[in-house]
């Protein structure tokens, strides 16, 4: 969230209504909107402005983290339906990048992208919650980390090999590249079994 972009929003909203915009309320304001990005919170100031009702009156901190609490609800199930959608077109086989790097963190929770495609029907109800409510906590965090891209069956078989592929884009291209070239290129919580520590050249006795 770019503080300086919501302060500015904040001022205008300020002057709307005929009020100043104290330092002590300033910071009430910019505790209430961390996790959000400035253009969630900009939708949700001008949403209050143009309601019939509501807008009549100065915003309270409490109605617009409402508002964005919706908001992140709504973008879960977008982002559910997104993933389902790839995984029925993708499939397992093949490596993909999201638009969304929240998907990524989310999946990778979720035990990866191959097991999300398997995930069989009747335990799709379970897993739509599960990933939602995964979602909205990232949604609401400000910096996480996550993979570049989810693993395909093809990429994991491969890696031993030092082989990686091309992931499937998903969504906006561009924006996708973007969360390519930015997450980490490992995953997050790295496991290693104790076997393999042992085979490794000064660990023999």
């Amino acid at each position: 969230m770019s503080k300086a972009k919501v302060l500015e929003v904040l001022a205008g909203v300020h002057d709307f209504y005929g009020k100043e915009m104290s330092d002590f309320a300033a910071q009430v304001w910019l505790q209430a909107f961390q996790g959000f990005d400035s253009e969630q919170v900009t939708k949700a100031l001008s949403a209050h402005l143009m309601d019939a009702e509501r807008g009549q009156f100065m915003p309270k901190p409490a109605d617009i983290v409402r508002q964005l609490q919706g908001t992140n609800t709504d973008r879960s199930v977008m982002a559910w339906g997104k993933c389902l959608e790839a995984a029925a077109k993708v499939g397992a086989y093949q490596s993909v990048a999201f638009d969304d790097k929240v998907i990524h963190a989310v999946i990778e929770d979720l035990g990866g992208w191959v097991r999300f495609c398997r995930t069989e029907f009747d335990d799709l109800s379970y897993l739509q919650k599960r990933f939602c409510d995964a979602y909205k906590a990232y949604a609401g965090r400000g910096d996480f980390g996550y993979p570049s891209k989810l693993l395909g069956e093809h990429d994991i078989s491969n890696a031993p090999k030092g082989i990686s592929g091309t992931p499937v884009l998903i969504g906006d291209a561009n924006t996708a590249r973007l969360v390519l070239e930015n997450g980490s290129k490992v995953a997050k919580a790295q496991i290693t079994r104790a076997s393999d520590v042992l085979q490794l050249p000064g660990n023999q006795s």
